[in-house]
């Protein structure tokens, strides 16, 4: 993990002083995006956090990748909680000058995982039922079961094209991927912030074949039509703080 530490020029921000609680391997991701009104948007969030926009508008992400290795600090990998899918939507926001990003959902197909980052992390996690397959090609499939929750359901081939970079100072691809906190609510409306650490994004541009896409109706923020921004990263090592109240 001294390897991950050893560069933080790229960062907005220092890396916190305390040690960091969990670490983790994210892979074979998709990043799909859209773009979406930001007065819509700005009615979706809680109060205290700020809408962040790029190109005058507000962007929405889907996010689907493999959550791989995922340990606590002082413990071994303890299946089935260290390696599950997992599929996020997401906004971006911002608070105290610290860009971050706002999680309308994330499906996972640990049942323990789900409740673990609900009630630790306060993270809107809901069981779904998932499969992937991981070929040159990405066959990704999700349909939420979660109990009393919105259904939502997301069913895509993904791949990369081209060569592996790093995105550049101002652009799309740095805006939409190199984030290191995270923003959450608790149950009586306190407003927690996570700070994430890991090197720049080894990006590659993507294309999507999507067949179903309804995740976007549990913020009544429909995703129509293809995603503007398709981008792709084989894997990044994670680090991440515990939380801490703003």
């Amino acid at each position: 993990m001294s390897k991950i530490l050893q560069e933080c020029e790229h960062r907005p921000w220092p890396v916190p002083e305390r040690a960091w609680v969990m670490r983790m391997s994210w892979e074979r991701l998709a990043f799909l995006h859209w773009r979406i009104d930001p007065e819509s948007m700005r009615r979706q969030l809680p109060v205290g956090l700020e809408l962040d926009c790029f190109d005058g508008a507000a962007w929405m992400g889907v996010v689907p990748f493999l959550m791989n290795r995922v340990r606590a600090r002082w413990l071994p990998e303890i299946p089935p909680t260290n390696r599950f899918l997992e599929l996020n939507l997401r906004t971006y926001v911002v608070r105290d000058g610290k860009p971050g990003v706002w999680f309308f959902s994330l499906d996972a197909d640990s049942r323990l995982a789900v409740r673990g980052a609900r009630s630790l992390f306060h993270l809107p996690y809901f069981d779904a039922e998932m499969e992937a397959s991981f070929g040159q090609a990405v066959r990704y499939r999700s349909r939420r079961t979660h109990r009393g929750a919105m259904a939502g359901e997301f069913d895509a081939t993904y791949e990369s094209e081209g060569r592996v970079f790093r995105s550049e100072p101002g652009s799309l691809e740095r805006w939409l991927t190199e984030r290191y906190c995270l923003y959450a609510i608790d149950k009586r409306g306190g407003l927690w912030r996570t700070d994430v650490h890991h090197k720049p994004w080894p990006l590659q541009r993507g294309k999507v074949e999507l067949r179903a896409n309804t995740l976007g109706e549990l913020p009544n923020l429909p995703l129509l039509g293809e995603p503007e921004s398709v981008l792709y990263a084989e894997r990044i090592d994670v680090l991440g703080w515990a939380l801490e109240r703003c």
